[in-house]
């Protein structure tokens, strides 16, 4: 198979069914279910047809036929109120190059293989969404993005508007963060909490609403699982990106953008005897160069 060959199946989503909005996902759901489930024999079948002699049909069926796995994973990340059609669009470009990339001689499945790939399209899209410098990086922010969402849902809050103070001060405290933080946070991330939201439910392939799902109030293991793993890949990135400022640079962004008790302008200025702008100067210069170079290696 050529290498020009296995592009044209990445790029060829043309062809598959795609949600209008996020209103249109329910009908979405419904259309992915009409394809078939393979058998383990049909898809070696198909995997070996696709691999040694380039056929698109056969890849095309490989996909369609896993795309209620990726809508399942993709799902899953509707508290980072992202819209969900580019979210599953996102899943289903990763579920291309799953198919593009899997090699039959692994003896895995191509779920079990798709699964890192979809989850890693999905974890991309959400690093280009979101600022990294300025969400997930400070321990406070990390707390609010990961527990937010579940603790709305068990004060029964499942709407966009603006939290109560009450609500914010129960939240600030549970959490131990500023209010303030919490508001932001919460403007930043309110999605689509309706309880007529669509959930899809893989045991049956039924569609369900928010509301038939909200009596358990625990954290979903799943979704805390895939936060540790993003929070270690967005750490891991963001360290080694910041060794690539110099030491200067590090200083300042360490202790006046990553940490829970940061130095004063007046007082980093002290340090290395610049004025309070000339910090600020600095700072902005190393934030933005800090983020190019995360989005390099998230390209990369």
């Amino acid at each position: 198979m050529s290498k020009n060959t296995s592009l044209v199946v990445v790029n060829n989503q043309k062809n598959l069914p795609v949600v209008v909005n996020d209103g249109g996902i329910a009908s979405y759901l419904e259309q992915i279910k009409k394809f078939p489930v393979l058998s383990e024999e049909e898809e070696n079948k198909l995997v070996n047809d696709f691999v040694k002699n380039g056929n698109l049909e056969s890849a095309q069926k490989l996909i369609t036929s896993h795309l209620r796995l990726a809508a399942k994973i993709a799902l899953t990340y509707r508290r980072y109120g992202l819209p969900m059609q580019d979210m599953i669009s996102e899943a289903n470009l990763g579920l291309m190059q799953a198919v593009k990339k899997f090699n039959p001689d692994k003896k895995v499945r191509l779920a079990t293989y798709a699964l890192w790939w979809i989850k890693a399209a999905i974890h991309d899209y959400i690093l280009r969404s979101w600022s990294l410098v300025k969400i997930g990086t400070v321990a406070a922010q990390k707390k609010l993005f990961y527990n937010l969402g579940r603790i709305k849902a068990r004060l029964g809050i499942y709407d966009n508007k603006e939290l109560e103070p009450q609500v914010v001060k129960k939240i600030a405290h549970e959490l131990v963060v500023d209010e303030k933080d919490v508001v932001e946070m919460n403007r930043r991330i309110s999605g689509d909490k309706s309880l007529n939201t669509p959930v899809y439910q893989s045991s049956n392939d039924e569609i369900k609403e928010q509301i038939d799902t909200i009596s358990d109030s625990r954290e979903n293991i799943e979704a805390k699982v895939a936060g540790k793993e993003e929070a270690f890949m967005r750490r891991k990135i963001l360290l080694e990106c910041l060794s690539e400022l110099n030491d200067r640079e590090q200083f300042i962004i360490k202790n006046h953008v990553l940490t829970d008790t940061p130095l004063t302008l007046d007082d980093i200025g002290a340090k290395f005897d610049i004025s309070r702008e000339r910090v600020r100067q600095i700072e902005k210069r190393a934030l933005e160069k800090l983020t190019a170079s995360v989005k390099a290696k998230m390209a990369a």
